[in-house]
């Protein structure tokens, strides 16, 4: 195998171990949002409402659901979703080795490689 297949392959092992390392994923969106209570004569139903109030926004089989964020979480909550975005860069740029690989015929073979790399 040439130079540059062992370069794309040895890339592909180190952005693949990057990834492995973000294990706050949160595929989401984060919102916050004020509002009202159950009481009548409280004083959010007057204009001054509760909140601010953050929420992840996920969907689930179709449907969106917006799941509450305690105060306490909302720096990892945080931290969790930019991971997801630089999931999605690492998972752009392994896709765009193996493109490579594919086109130049060596896409099976680049498996082989970082089998035998593991063996040694």
């Amino acid at each position: 195998m040439n130079k540059r297949t062992r370069k794309l392959v040895e890339k592909r092992k180190r952005l693949l171990h990057q990834l492995s390392a973000l294990t706050l994923i949160t595929h989401g969106s984060f919102l916050e949002r004020f509002s009202t209570c159950v009481r009548k004569n409280c004083a959010c139903h007057q204009g001054k409402k509760h909140g601010p109030r953050a929420y992840v926004v996920v969907y689930r089989d179709g449907k969106q659901r917006q799941v509450y964020v305690p105060r306490g979480q909302l720096k990892t909550v945080r931290k969790g979703l930019r991971q997801h975005e630089r999931a999605l860069k690492l998972l752009r740029q392994v896709t765009d080795i193996n493109l490579k690989l594919m086109r130049d015929g060596l896409l099976e073979e680049s498996l082989e490689l970082e089998t035998e790399g593991e063996r040694l």
